[in-house]
Parts: C-alpha cells; sequence; structure tokens
C-alpha cells in the first residue's frame, strides 16, 4: 500500500509538476501566479504550526509524522511484517483524523462566521478600538484597587518608548486584564512594590522602577509614588496612574503635572482623549475639577 502511495506521489509529480515547469519555461508570466501561490500555502502551514503549538494538535501532529516515517522506514528495510501493519492502518487515516480533531475541526469551521478568523490571518481590531477597550479594563482595576485602599502605579506608554523602565522590572508580556492589574498589586506579593507599564496595548512589566521628581516638585505630604509618577512624566510623554494607598485617592501624572483625586469620569476622558497621538491639555482637567 506504501508503495501504491510513493507510485502515486510520482506519477502525479511527472504528470503536473513536470509539465507545470515546461510551461513557465516558455511562459515566464506564469510565475507570478506561482509564487502567490507558494507564498499563501506557506504562510497557511506557518499559521497552523503556530496555532497548533499551543494545543494538544501539535503531539498529535508529531506523531502523524513519526508514524509516516516508521512506514517508510518499515518499506525500506524490507520489514514486511511492520510495513503491513502500519499500512493496514493507513487506509483508516482519514477517518481517524476526523475523530480525533473534531473539537479543533468544529472550532474552525465555526470561525468561519466569526471575526475571530480575522486574528487568524493576523488581521487585528482597530488599535484604536482595542486601546479603548484596555483604557476601561484599567478603569475597572483602578476602581477596585481604590475601593480597598490598594496602592498602585500604572504607567501608560505613548510616544516615547520605555524599554529602559521595563527592563528594571519583572517582565509579564500579558493582555490587558483588571484581575491580573488588581492582582499584581495585592500587598506583601512579589510583584506590588513598583510601577507596571503597559505598553503595545499588553502589560509588558511590574515592579519597575520610575526616575523620582525632586522634593521641589512635590508636596511633602505626599509618598514615593506621587514622586515617581511625576518623575515619569516629566522625563517621558506617558501618563501615570497612582491610587494611594493612604487614603484611595486616584492621581494622575501628566506633562509634569499632577492631578489628585480625579474622579472616575474625567480619568476616563483623559485618557480616552490620548488615544493614537490625540493629546490633550491636563490643566483643563485640573480646571475642571475645581470648579
Amino acid at each position: 500500500m506504501f508503495e501504491n502511495f510513493i507510485e502515486n506521489i510520482n506519477n502525479y509529480f511527472q504528470r503536473n509538476i513536470v509539465q507545470y515547469m515546461h510551461e513557465l519555461y516558455q511562459y515566464p508570466i506564469k510565475l507570478v501566479p506561482v509564487i502567490v501561490d507558494i507564498a499563501i500555502v506557506l504562510f497557511l502551514v506557518y499559521k497552523l504550526i503556530k496555532a497548533s503549538k499551543k494545543t494538544r494538535v501539535w503531539q498529535l501532529l508529531k506523531g502523524i509524522i513519526l508514524y509516516v516515517v516508521l512506514t517508510a522506514l518499515s518499506s525500506i528495510l524490507h520489514l514486511q511484517i511492520l510495513n503491513f501493519i502500519l499500512t493496514s492502518f493507513l487506509s483508516y487515516g482519514v477517518i481517524a483524523l476526523i475523530v480525533i480533531f473534531q473539537p479543533e475541526l468544529r472550532r474552525a469551521l465555526e470561525q468561519l462566521g466569526t471575526n475571530k478568523l480575522t486574528r487568524f490571518f493576523g488581521i487585528e481590531k482597530d488599535l484604536a478600538t482595542k486601546t479603548k477597550e484596555d483604557i476601561y479594563k484599567i478603569l475597572i482595576a483602578v476602581n477596585e484597587l481604590a475601593k480597598t485602599s490598594t496602592g498602585a502605579l500604572i504607567v501608560l506608554e505613548r510616544d516615547i518608548k520605555l524599554q529602559d523602565i521595563i527592563d528594571t522590572g519583572v517582565v509579564i508580556n500579558s493582555d490587558v486584564s483588571p484581575q491580573l492589574l488588581v492582582n499584581i498589586f495585592v500587598p506583601n506579593t512579589p510583584l506590588h512594590d513598583g510601577a507596571v507599564i503597559i505598553s503595545e496595548n499588553r502589560i509588558m512589566a511590574a515592579a519597575c522602577i520610575l526616575p523620582l521628581a525632586s522634593d521641589n516638585d512635590i508636596s511633602k505630604a505626599l509618598g514615593t509614588r506621587h514622586r515617581a509618577a511625576l518623575g515619569m512624566s516629566k522625563e517621558t510623554d506617558s501618563i501615570v496612574i497612582i491610587v494611594s494607598e493612604e487614603s484611595g485617592k486616584v492621581s494622575v501624572a501628566k506633562e509634569g503635572k499632577l492631578i489628585i483625586d480625579i474622579d472616575e469620569d474625567n480619568l476616563r476622558q483623559l485618557l480616552l482623549e490620548n488615544i493614537n497621538d490625540k493629546d490633550s491639555n491636563i490643566e483643563k482637567f485640573r480646571k475642571k475639577i475645581k470648579k
């Protein structure tokens, strides 16, 4: 049976590939769809391997490859009994694959009618939309932290990259999640002391060390978190959110200025107005809060 399989491949190669190469020699313009065809196939194979590595499919694929290699070796080495056993199961291979991969196949077919298919091809949702969703997640976390007076320091990267600050902490590289943000700042846990850096819609690192503002720049009544937030906002264009451990009040630092006890609506508006390089002067929020 394996010999028949090899013979079929050889016949296909002779009838199609060799003839196709001869046509390409005569009409070079036909090379363009060939390149596109190969590129699409390689892209799909790459995506399949990348997606499979995170699931049990990867282990099954390795098992299938090993099975095919053993079958080929048994034929080459003339191990007739082993070859007979292995090739006997090949006839049921397609049915076996459908049964084994049934959950994965069903999930893939379901995704054909959803926007999850765009993620498979690497077409993510609009950056502004994703950033807006992340802001709401951050606000949920900040509210939870404020209710329990849990000290927190969250830095939102903008145009100026913060890799040097990220390198001072522990790399996480996770999706933005309210639960994760709250959990990071739980007192007496390894990552609670320091700042969280959110970069490129990811929680990149925790327990990061920020540059402190000088004593002349900030009231002595405010603690180290506020000094760090102010220092960070002076040296970069980032926005820093602070939750006070003593009072539970939320503050925000931007452009070297600090708003103490900002409410949720103003904080949300400030963050949303800074999506995709749309800048917002922090002074108008300070005046609005004072009124």
